[in-house]
């Protein structure tokens, strides 16, 4: 067990939720963009309730993670004609024998820029893998290989993976594991 967690709800009943196996396995990311960051989130969550209506339980139970990063960086390419440079304003080309002929162009050469935005991350975002409905005083969930990405952050990747419980009334106990870098 990783971690776990109980609650008394309105009704007199102990919720407790827990934890198991969490794996957070981050990988190179398969767009080879150094701003993304790629995981697998494998795991269990397992309820239990007790008490005088236990048998009658009713509600939802989640798996997932919180993910957060303090900075994201939007990246624009724009192609323009930039200075120096060189064109033909309004230049004569004589030719043998012929009138002389006027030309105006473009810019020759091609230019590039570039624009970065750096700004702050979209703060502490909550993703829940999986959520079941579930009834009885006992159950599980389990996920494997569950697929996450970011992309944007221009800083460390920091997951916390949850498991959670809500009562059909509106109780609600979560577990918190420890956060995993995702760098």
């Amino acid at each position: 067990m990783d971690n776990q967690l109980t609650l008394v709800d309105g009704g007199g009943d102990t919720l407790d939720i827990e934890e198991w196996d969490t794996f957070l396995n981050g990988v190179y990311p398969l767009d080879r963009n150094r701003l993304t960051r790629e995981w697998f989130h494998s795991g269990k969550s397992v309820y239990h309730v007790t008490g005088p209506n236990a048998d009658k339980f009713a509600g939802t139970l989640e798996l997932g993670y919180q993910i957060g990063f303090p900075w994201s960086l939007g990246v624009g390419v724009n192609f323009s004609y930039t200075t120096p440079n060189i064109n033909l304003d309004q230049s004569s080309i004589n030719s043998a024998g012929a009138a002389a002929l006027v030309v105006t162009s473009p810019p020759l050469f091609p230019g590039v820029s570039i624009s970065a935005d750096l700004g702050n991350g979209p703060g502490i975002q909550e993703v829940a893998t999986f959520s079941v409905d579930v009834s009885g005083p006992d159950g599980a969930i389990a996920v494997s290989n569950a697929h996450g990405t970011v992309t944007g952050a221009a800083g460390g990747v920091l997951l916390r993976p949850f498991a959670r419980l809500i009562s059909k009334a509106g109780d609600s106990v979560t577990t918190y594991g420890d956060p995993w870098n995702m760098n």
